[in-house]
């Protein structure tokens, strides 16, 4: 029973996530077909067998069996003869036209991260402080691959590969996709520049990633205080950054609750940071079965709040979408120049995985997943291979410049290589998700 139950919590939230993406992305060739005059055959989410279809004006609707795709299909949009005469047909309109639908699923899927990230800003955050400060190493873990390399604490990063990285999330972004790639890091050192080379650990479950094992140093700080508990009592609040406990500086989240704990009806001195300025503040913990609590939640680092109205939020959005397409755009480009190792890839079943841990986590995880797959799913059909719409689109490009048609033949054999290509990477990312899945 629990067997079944885990099923379909990972099979529902992935066929919800890859449903909305298809629907989305179909959506937009439909609607630009229709707007131009084309007449529409048949809109289908999957592909295969059709389990549901109903028929309106031209166009059949349908529901496939096989949940990993959708298509529009055209009038005339693959005629051997070549356009008809008739209007409505898809290779009757001008090249231009032809692009515009071609672009419009990409352009909808890439709409459609927009504004699920715009949405999920406007809930508001606490946002890590050190996020956006420089990335300075605080702690470098003795058995990590930073450490082997000669990192020390206190280095500052000043670029990966020649790349500037002005903040953690880009020295995070700039190392997660270079697993058992060796990297350049150009460091700052006591006022010395020194170049570093090391090769980030392979590590993760359903998704591989790099990790240096390197981290910025940070201040826990009290995230939550429980009324008429010890820590409320003393005068305790949120918001505030824990400095020493019982003098112990730089202690982590859990040394603090270990001390905690060990201390029930023994007052602790807390050295505290609240508006800038340090202060004491002594609490003695109570008992509460075999360990000591003082009625507080504690997050491993400062946080600050961040509560944007829509057009705030809406900036924020377009500048995280660009830089998130930057950097899908730098892995996939990485495919070809092998900088991206194709056991990287992540296939249907490691997307389920996901989806379904995801949805545990509630509706703006899930939506954050979604924004980021769609993001990617809009991306990937833009790249010029024979088959995707980007293939498409460099096939009309070629025709322009060649200032005629290409034969039904030369397209066939573009098509059939494009197809043979997307075969060849379908069977590597269901290999990679089957090895994720062997112990």
């Amino acid at each position: 029973m629990a067997n079944i139950i885990g099923f379909f919590e990972t099979i529902l939230p992935f066929l919800f996530v890859l449903g909305v993406l298809i629907f989305v992305h179909e959506l937009g060739h439909f609607l630009v077909a229709r707007w131009y005059g084309v007449k529409v055959l048949a809109f289908s989410l999957g592909f295969g067998p059709k389990l549901v279809k109903v028929t309106r004006g031209d166009t059949e609707y349908c529901i496939s069996a096989v949940p990993l795709g959708g298509y529009v299909k055209l009038a005339g949009e693959t005629s051997e003869d070549g356009p008809s005469g008739d209007p409505t047909e898809f290779l009757s309109k001008s090249k231009w036209i032809r692009v515009q639908v071609y672009l419009a699923g990409p352009i909808m899927n890439i709409l459609l991260a927009f504004i699920l990230t715009t949405a999920i800003l406007t809930q508001g955050a606490d946002m890590p402080l050190y996020r956006s400060s420089p990335p300075v190493i605080g702690v470098v873990e003795a058995d990590g691959a930073g450490a082997r390399a000669g990192l020390q604490v206190g280095d500052r990063v000043l670029r990966v590969n020649g790349a500037a990285v002005e903040t953690w999330d880009q020295f995070d972004m700039a190392v997660l996709p270079k697993a058992n790639r060796e990297l350049t890091l150009a460091v700052e050192r006591s006022g010395s520049y020194l170049d570093i080379k090391v090769t980030p650990e392979l590590v993760g479950d359903i998704v591989d990633f790099g990790e240096l094992k390197v981290r910025p140093r940070v201040r826990p700080q009290v995230a939550q205080v429980m009324p008429d508990q010890p820590a409320d009592k003393a005068g305790l609040l949120a918001g505030d950054v824990l400095l020493t406990i019982g003098g112990e500086r730089e202690l982590t989240r859990e040394q603090i609750i270990e001390r905690i704990q060990k201390s029930a009806g023994v007052s602790i001195t807390f050295t505290i940071e609240r508006g800038g300025a340090p202060q004491d503040v002594a609490i003695v913990p109570e008992k509460s079965g075999d360990v000591g609590v003082i009625g507080v939640s504690i997050s491993e680092a400062e946080t600050r709040r961040v509560d944007p109205d829509l057009l705030t939020a809406m900036s924020m959005s377009a500048t995280q979408t660009w830089e998130a397409s930057v950097l899908t755009v730098t892995t996939l480009a990485g495919l070809f120049t092998t900088e991206t190792p194709v056991t990287n890839l992540v296939g249907p079943v490691g997307i389920a995985r996901i989806s379904g841990a995801t949805a545990q986590l509630g509706w703006l995880p899930l939506l954050g997943l979604m924004s980021m797959i769609s993001l990617q799913l809009g991306l990937l059909n833009l790249m010029p291979i024979p088959i995707l719409d980007g293939g498409h689109i460099t096939i009309i490009a070629l025709e322009g410049l060649a200032r005629r048609d290409f034969s039904v033949k030369v397209k066939e054999r573009i098509l059939f290589a494009g197809f043979a290509l997307i075969l060849m990477l379908m069977v590597t990312v269901v290999f990679n998700d089957v090895v994720r899945l062997i112990p």
